[in-house]
């Protein structure tokens, strides 16, 4: 055989070789998928507990609408911390844009954050926000709230449903599907599929 036919062969022994290993570590990854769930939105134990009332608040956002939490509403309420110079926040707010009008018959997302009003009115601006912006000091203290981007949703009855850190849609959504499935947050839903 040719030194030319030679090195073919082992070309193809070696392509061979790597298509096996490719194959063998994408089952691998598969098998990890099928044992990693999806966590949602990471609950902190700070500020109200799933379940608590609201304390009452009256806000005035700052499109001048009245808001007022901690007492029944007929749509559940979504709160969401966020600042204009959160890199992550700006990346949700098209996300909260499209749950607002996705979930419009059972949810209201009001925005909130503290601070010098001129910032976030520029930041109303550029994003052409839409939705309710509370600037209250008093509302993320009385949520305790140390990280952002944070979301609480409340429930139409004035209590806390379920809470977490978001960093993306899908642990936006995760806080409606651990309200829909009646636990605080997807990590209690998964510590209880474990203990049974």
């Amino acid at each position: 055989m040719s030194p030319l036919g030679v090195a073919v062969l082992v070309l193809f022994i070696l392509n061979a070789g790597l298509v096996l290993v490719v194959l063998a570590l994408a089952r691998q990854v598969g098998l990890l998928h099928e044992r990693i769930s999806p966590v949602g939105a990471l609950a902190l134990e700070h500020g109200p507990k799933v379940g608590e009332a609201v304390p009452a608040l009256n806000l005035t956002a700052m499109g001048g609408e009245k808001i007022r939490l901690g007492e029944a509403w007929p749509r559940s309420r979504m709160v969401f911390f966020l600042s204009p110079t959160c890199p992550v926040c700006k990346k949700l707010l098209p996300a909260l844009r499209s749950l607002a009008v996705a979930e419009r018959d059972r949810l209201e997302i009001v925005l909130a954050s503290d601070g010098e009003v001129a910032e976030h009115a520029a930041l109303v601006r550029r994003e052409k926000l839409d939705l309710p912006y509370v600037l209250s000091a008093e509302l993320g203290m009385t949520f305790r709230i140390g990280k952002l981007p944070y979301a609480v949703l409340i429930g139409a009855d004035g209590t806390v449903r379920a809470k977490g850190l978001v960093n993306n849609r899908e642990q936006l959504e995760s806080l409606l599907a651990a309200e829909d499935l009646g636990v605080g947050s997807m990590q209690d839903y998964l510590r209880r599929q474990a203990a049974e």
